[in-house]
């Protein structure tokens, strides 16, 4: 058997058709360093992912001058993210314009933590399409999970199944409520619901006196 060469074209129309996800992020221009730097470290602290430079929201092929969006990313990962987030480049010409494609690996040294303006430094991990700022608990979580065990593919667990029933007659439920429901320590709980929210099923609500979830 042989395999198929690789088609910078190709791939890059295959992305765009199956559009912005977990894993896949269009921009049109990079212009604020602050504001990318979450993206990247939103997939640094995931599973990793690719940001399409020069294309829009809908798909369009608009095309970019790569020199002057590399100058912004190359601050933004150096100077925005801490730790610095490694990136990639590709430049995929397509009928006379040049797309940049940029590749963020996941990250080894998690969690990686954006500039949001002076002294604030936030954390960001992607869930569905959407760079979603972490809590204080997501950070520690992430900081102790090896890499390979931090996202592990679903189905669901037993336990995890229970919380999400849980919700679908309860509104919300608190960090204790869970570890009652599921008869589990308060860290596997901890875990249980982190990986639930990052995997898009479960959305934190941390700003009230005790924090809870809901469904997502």
């Amino acid at each position: 058997m042989f395999s198929t060469p690789y088609n910078p074209l190709e791939e890059l129309r295959r992305m765009i058709l199956r559009g912005e996800n977990d894993t896949v992020d269009f921009k049109q221009r990079i212009t604020q360093p602050e504001k990318i730097a979450r993206t990247l470290v939103s997939f640094a602290n995931t599973r990793g992912g690719f940001i399409l430079v020069g294309v829009k929201d809908n798909g369009y092929i608009c095309g970019v001058d790569p020199d002057e969006e590399l100058h912004t990313l190359r601050l933004a990962s150096e100077f925005y993210c801490d730790p610095p987030v490694a990136l990639e480049y590709e430049e995929i010409e397509s009928e006379h314009r040049t797309v940049l494609k940029v590749t963020i690996p996941e990250s080894k040294q998690k969690p990686h933590f954006a500039k949001v303006k002076e002294d604030d430094w936030r954390g960001y991990v992607r869930v569905k399409d959407t760079s979603v700022q972490t809590s204080k608990m997501v950070n520690k979580t992430l900081q102790q999970e090896q890499p390979e065990t931090q996202f592990e593919q679903l189905p669901l667990e037993r336990h995890e199944n229970t919380v999400l029933e849980y919700l679908q007659a309860n509104p919300r439920i608190t960090l204790k409520q869970y570890m009652k429901l599921a008869n589990l320590s308060q860290r596997r709980a901890y875990r249980t619901l982190v990986k639930l929210v990052i995997h898009g099923y479960l959305r934190l609500h941390d700003k009230e006196k005790e924090a809870f979830y809901t469904l997502a």
